[in-house]
């Protein structure tokens, strides 16, 4: 064995700093600071698009009492609904390469070298347990599959909180290092450089193989959408079906009868044949899905504001819309006076040029501008002036 002389042993490069506590076990290059910083930069942006995104869902399927979301721009929760879901899927490369790239720091030997650091691997460790579970459980949410017991929507909305606030302590105490260690430029950037081109362009596969479920021209290349634009009866996905919801006799019901009651100067009862008599207007709106798909089509039916001042009702009046459903989170919904009063918000009878079909609500639903579609009310058959 030949000994190298002091001066050309410090002339070798150093092995990456997370090698260094267990020599010769993680040998690649890519297990350094720089990727890790790189996809750390990007992975954060991308948590915050989602978080910001996800409030917007989250307030407008339940808002505080203050808030009023309002009717325009027709498509502002199609396109915040299909960021936060399309994104979140582009970004689940960048969090696999991410922890890939970190993973040998869990290996450190001794795991905790004082109460700081100890600390500070207690809050890594919640934010790399709470983006697993939002990604995770968020991929199986718009796959339908449900196979945990809790309520999504409630564990997803606050463990962003969760994952938020672990993001902004991890930032504030990597953020020197992390700007210091960007703004170098190794000699050796080849492989690092196709590793980031390669998690880059995983995530705009995902994206491009996603983004057609809310933007019909790319609908063929939808492969990873659980909705597709065209699917569906009358071109329009379904999510709940009248079966499903057990509402097929009542919806089709001859005696069904749309009421008009609450805070009302004079209440209001119209069969089908006294809602097809009444003008009908036509308004190209979105559904728009909490899962990210979305398309458009053409309802034809009654304007709400119009049925609602047959009933003499007060301006600033808030409207619960009941549907036939006999239980369910969202057999019902609220109207607020900005939607109610907007032209585009409907009582729908029909779609793209044909009655409307049984699984989309048949006899009338409600249709508005920039509404979850999980407050789309289906099968409606009464209307309560609050």
């Amino acid at each position: 064995m030949v000994r190298r002389p002091a001066s050309l042993r410090s002339a070798l490069p150093k092995p990456p700093a997370a090698l260094t506590t267990l020599p010769g076990r993680f040998t690649s290059r890519l297990h350094d600071e720089r990727v890790a910083s790189w996809l750390g930069i990007a992975l954060g942006a991308s948590i915050l698009v989602s978080f910001g995104t996800g409030l917007v869902s989250h307030f407008m399927q339940q808002p505080a009492g203050w808030m009023q979301w309002p009717s325009r721009p027709v498509n502002l929760y199609r396109v915040t609904q299909g960021v936060h879901v399309i994104g979140g899927l582009a970004t689940v490369p960048l969090l696999l390469a991410k922890l890939w790239t970190v993973y040998p720091k869990l290996w450190q030997w001794p795991p905790v070298r004082s109460i700081v650091h100890g600390v500070e691997r207690a809050l890594v460790f919640v934010l790399v347990g709470a983006a697993l579970f939002q990604f995770v459980t968020g991929v199986m949410n718009i796959g339908y599959w449900y196979a945990f017991r809790f309520y999504f929507t409630t564990a997803h909305y606050w463990t962003a909180y969760i994952l938020f606030g672990a993001l902004l302590i991890h930032v504030a105490n990597e953020w020197s290092k992390a700007r210091r260690t960007v703004m170098t430029r190794p000699q050796d950037a080849v492989g690092r450089r196709g590793f980031l081109l390669t998690v880059a362009a995983a995530s705009g596969v995902v994206a491009l193989t996603a983004v057609g479920e809310a933007f019909t021209p790319l609908a063929r290349l939808a492969v990873l959408a659980p909705r597709r634009p065209g699917d569906g009866p009358q071109g329009v996905p379904v999510n709940k079906s009248a079966a499903a919801t057990g509402v097929t006799s009542a919806a089709r019901d001859p005696g069904w009868r749309l009421t008009v009651t609450g805070r009302v100067a004079r209440p209001v009862t119209l069969s089908l044949a006294d809602l097809r008599a009444l003008p009908q207007h036509t308004a190209r709106l979105p559904i728009s899905c909490v899962e990210g798909w979305s398309v458009e089509a053409n309802w034809r039916g009654v304007r709400l504001r119009d049925v609602l001042r047959m009933a003499g009702v007060a301006g600033d009046a808030r409207v619960r819309v009941e549907s036939l459903e006999p239980y369910g989170l969202y057999r019902t919904s609220l109207v607020d006076a900005p939607h109610w009063h907007d032209s585009l918000t409907l009582l729908a009878l029909g779609l793209n040029g044909e009655p409307l079909d049984l699984d989309h609500g048949y006899p009338c639903r409600l249709i508005a501008p920039n509404r979850p579609g999980v407050m789309q009310t289906k099968w409606v058959h009464r209307l309560v002036v609050l």
